[in-house]
């Protein structure tokens, strides 16, 4: 016989499997992200000591005095073990201690606080014009399969593949800033408004409208409209060749189907069910290619003399700082790795399947 009590135990084993199952989760997670981020650690330290780079002679250069190099040699610890250097470079990376950059003679840490804010900015912008443009091309692309709309969105779209991204940088600033003046050249802003904001954020759109400054709201505007353009365009055909086949995977289902015969209208079938399904992937692809923005915009950087993350580790590698090239390569992967972890926290909330 069944008594009272049954039902409330019942509900007890489920909240608790549910819990020690989610326990279970969180740690695996936290597990997976620590192995990842210490096998980055590995494999830049020993890409520094690979490369063919000298850091004592970098540090004090080449007419140093034999005494000198070797005072330094041992300060740097490069008499020890390797191991030893590993795990001495393990415990400064977790205190966010990448060392000193020969370049700007900064604290490493603190050149990559001032300059991401840039990359973040233009990276932002430039996935948010490929997720409002790519989004919607990608479904049109779905729809009207092997028709016009469709060539258009692919061959668009396989431009943005091919063409190198310095020449199209090159093309833009000679047509839409030498010709036509529509946008500012290159860099953040004009010489005469740098230093009117304070970097509160780093990020001169958001420091010039909380500081009231419009007209270096709008010069910032100016230098980011082309770049951001640019990138946003490489965002914009990855987006929406990947909606394009999220989308002719969902409109095959038999739920779209059922919903035509149902008498639902076009558009409720295609933007809402179809699309709503679609979008528990594309989270993920919107994510990664947030991510390869802000690690691969390099050559966008150099074209632009943008102030960057991309052009610091660019111009920290020519003067051989590999301090810097290495601490601004862990903190790339690091962000490439956090970016991971919320598309999948982001794929269980869109997604009700993948919480159970």
């Amino acid at each position: 016989m069944t008594t009272a009590t049954e039902p409330a135990k019942k509900r007890w084993t489920l909240a608790g499997s549910a819990s020690a199952g989610l326990a279970r989760d969180v740690a695996a997670t936290a597990a997976m992200v620590a192995a990842t981020l210490l096998g980055l650690l590995l494999v830049t330290f020993f890409i520094g000591r690979v490369v063919p780079i000298d850091p004592v002679l970098a540090a004090v250069g080449d007419r140093a005095p034999a005494e000198v190099y070797e005072r330094v040699r041992l300060e740097l610890g490069l008499d020890l073990p390797l191991w030893q250097q590993f795990w001495i470079y393990l415990k400064k990376a977790a205190a966010g201690d990448f060392g000193r950059s020969v370049l700007t003679a900064n604290s490493v840490i603190d050149d990559i606080v001032r300059v991401f804010p840039a990359t973040i900015e233009l990276a932002t912008l430039g996935t948010l014009i490929g997720v409002v443009l790519g989004i919607p091309m990608g479904v049109a692309a779905a729809v009207y399969r092997d028709r016009w709309p469709d060539q258009f969105v692919r061959v668009f779209g396989l431009v943005g593949y091919s063409v190198p991204v310095f020449w199209l940088g090159l093309m833009g600033l000679l047509v839409f800033y030498a010709k036509l003046g529509l946008v500012a050249g290159p860099g953040r802003l004009s010489t005469g408004f740098e230093d009117i904001v304070d970097p509160v954020t780093g990020i001169v759109l958001f420091d010039a409208a909380m500081a009231g400054e419009w007209e270096v709201f709008q010069d910032g505007l100016r230098h980011l409209a082309l770049p951001a353009c640019l990138l946003g365009y490489f965002s914009l055909a990855y987006i929406s060749r990947m909606t394009r086949s999220f989308m002719l995977e969902q409109l095959r289902q038999e739920y779209v189907i059922a919903a035509r015969v149902k008498g639902l209208s076009e558009f409720r079938v295609v933007w809402r069910h179809a699309l709503g399904n679609a979008m528990v992937p594309l989270v993920t692809v919107i994510a990664l290619s947030y991510a390869n923005l802000l690690e691969g915009s390099v050559l966008t950087e150099t074209v632009f003399a943008w102030p960057g993350l991309g052009q610091y580790i660019t111009q920290s590698l020519l003067a051989a700082d590999m301090n810097a090239v290495l601490g601004g390569t862990v903190v790339v992967g690091t962000v490439f790795v956090g970016l991971n972890l919320v598309s999948d926290i982001l794929y269980r909330i869109v997604d009700p399947r993948a919480r159970r």
